[in-house]
């Protein structure tokens, strides 16, 4: 653990030498990840699109669970004046249904979170691509992310990627 630490500590001590020496020479930017995930106007239209796809599928999953609900209903509501082999039967087209609801269920979620993922990495390709565009364009040596404990307002560029799919959104 102690070897870890050493070479953790010269690494860090390296990073801050190179950059104190080289500091002048240095242009490092910042980027709230987070913020452009919520924010970007990319990200509503994906969740436009996921909603618009899954819409009708979600719709049969309601009908399926109303559905079963009835039947229960009915179970509770007659099961007194209902024959033995009637109540068991039921009750057995009961059982099924909610194993085929549960499985559908079960295959909307995974779908949708296929597709959700789908979304988010293309919408994370495009700001990368922004970032880098913006960082090429304004020389910088450094945008940082993931990980920043703190950055100022002099270096973040957060709002200026916005801005540029707000305009690629157009």
């Amino acid at each position: 653990m102690k070897k870890l630490n050493c070479h953790w500590i010269a690494s860090l001590w390296f990073i801050l030498a190179f950059a104190t020496v080289n500091a002048a020479d240095l242009k490092i930017g910042f980027v709230n990840a987070v913020k452009l995930m919520e924010t970007a106007p990319q990200v509503e239209q994906a969740n436009k699109r996921l909603e618009q796809e899954f819409a009708p599928r979600q719709q049969r999953l309601v009908s399926a669970q109303q559905e079963v609900k009835n039947l229960e209903d009915r179970l509770a509501k007659d099961s007194n004046i209902m024959s033995e082999s009637e109540a068991n039967k039921l009750n057995q087209n009961i059982r099924e249904k909610r194993r085929d609801l549960k499985r559908q269920q079960d295959e909307f979620r995974e779908d949708y979170n296929i597709r959700r993922n789908d979304e988010l990495d293309k919408l994370q390709k495009r700001i990368i691509e922004v970032i880098q565009a913006i960082a090429k364009e304004e020389k910088y040596d450094f945008i940082l992310s993931d990980g920043v404990v703190w950055a100022s307002s002099r270096v973040d560029i957060t709002e200026q990627v916005l801005q540029r799919l707000q305009q690629q959104n157009r």
